[in-house]
């Protein structure tokens, strides 16, 4: 078996560690190099001192086959990765007449000008080989010691992407001589991750060599990703679907997809499949619900819309929930949830109706209904089914868990109904 060529990410600049931005290169990162067969083992992020970076740069490469850095390349003063790389590999920055013609051309296509600090986007470090970089200023650097190999990349997602893909991963498939690293996820919903584990124990203890199962739990639900290494793709696969086969009896009633199917793809599916339509009536998660139904691309076919209904004088008089029930059980409670769901159908003229109505927090609460108090309900052809949540008391925990849980209940409800027609 192919040996495994691990690898490192390492991201540089304060505003990552600050907080200022959201490190999305490293995740972009780990998933390109594992489909290449390339095993991410650990991920650095440093701040714009030198002193820390190269402590970082080394440790890497003593214990990685493959760093990947990104960041800290731009023409301003508090970009030094490329004074660390120089420092690091022993050598100096260079005007390399490649790169200088590509970055000249840059402002000349868009009209601007080039001035000196530009042209220094342009100086690198005599040791690496010039990733040229057609979509920003900052070229990408490919450095070599003992078989190892270095990447400095612009931090710029957009710009960072497009080298790895054109100029980065085919590079490293040619040096090395790489396994293959399969992935197969199992998601789920509705049930927690130690209820899941033990479900899924025996099965567990008797995986083959080679496949590693992980827990991954989110709000939107528990995932179980399966990974397998070894040399044979189609043998890899083939064995990664057996052991699905051999876990789904045990789960099945909790499993909504695979890999990296949302559950709002899969109610869209459904809902297209019955010819189905849908509107959504939100309280407490103030419109998330329909947003989430929609970053699905053709939801227009299905979703017809949705009303938030903040206050009560909404849900009378948009939703028609009776005024004597929000008086006498209150605008939390499973006979306004179960109104709401049913107003908004017969208003929409929809298949499904679905509604959310809670104490999301942090405040608001009372002795009967304390903060996390959601009910959700689901009305269809076949009746109305509500669900009381019982959450804890962050405001934004409980508007995810919400919508996760409404959502799972459509989908519910329609594989039921699927099943009744048959």
């Amino acid at each position: 078996m192919h040996h495994a060529v691990k690898a490192e990410i390492i991201t540089i600049g304060d505003e990552i560690l600050f907080g200022h931005i959201v490190d999305t290169n490293t995740q972009w990162i780990g998933n390109e190099l594992t489909a290449a067969g390339i095993l991410p083992v650990r991920k650095t992020s440093v701040g714009d001192r030198a002193g820390d970076i190269l402590t970082a740069l080394k440790q890497a490469m003593e214990a990685c086959e493959v760093v990947i850095v990104t960041g800290g390349l731009g023409p301003t003063k508090d970009d030094i990765t490329k004074q660390v790389l120089c420092a690091f590999f022993e050598t100096e920055l260079a005007i390399h007449e490649e790169a200088l013609a590509e970055v000249t051309a840059f402002f000349r296509h868009r009209g601007r000008e080039m001035i000196e600090s530009n042209r220094l986007q342009a100086a690198l470090p005599r040791s690496c080989t010039y990733l040229a970089n057609h979509w920003g200023t900052a070229p990408g650097m490919w450095f070599e010691r003992d078989g190892k190999v270095l990447v400095s990349l612009p931090g710029v997602p957009f710009e960072m992407k497009n080298l790895m893909t054109e100029a980065v991963l085919p590079r490293l498939q040619a040096h090395f001589t790489l396994p293959v690293i399969l992935h197969k996820t199992i998601r789920t919903v509705g049930i927690g991750e130690s209820f899941l584990a033990e479900r899924v124990s025996a099965w567990e203890d008797t995986l083959p060599e080679g496949v590693r199962l992980a827990y991954l739990p989110s709000f939107s639900g528990v995932k179980l990703r399966l990974t397998a290494y070894g040399e044979d793709r189609p043998q890899l696969m083939a064995l990664l679907e057996e052991q699905v086969a051999r876990v789904l009896p045990l789960i099945d009633t909790f499993v909504y997809g695979y890999d990296n199917t949302d559950i709002e793809e899969v109610i869209g599916n459904l809902l297209k499949a019955g010819k189905a339509t849908l509107a959504v009536a939100e309280s407490c998660t103030g419109g998330f619900v329909s947003y989430r139904t929609t970053t699905i691309p053709g939801a227009s076919i299905y979703f017809m819309g949705g009303v938030i209904s903040y206050s009560n004088a909404v849900k009378m008089r948009v939703l028609e929930v009776p005024e004597a029930t929000l008086m006498t059980h209150g605008a939390v409670s499973e006979q306004t949830a179960r109104a709401m769901a049913e107003g908004v159908r017969k208003h929409l003229d929809t298949t499904y109706g679905i509604a959310t109505t809670g104490v999301a927090g942090p405040g608001g609460g009372t002795a009967e209904k304390p903060v996390g108090t959601v009910w959700i309900a689901c009305a269809g052809p076949a009746g109305t089914t509500a669900r009381l949540l019982k959450l804890g008391t962050l405001r934004e925990v409980n508007i995810e868990l919400t919508a996760m849980h409404v959502l799972n209940l459509l989908r519910e409800t329609l594989l039921r109904d699927r099943q009744e027609s048959r």
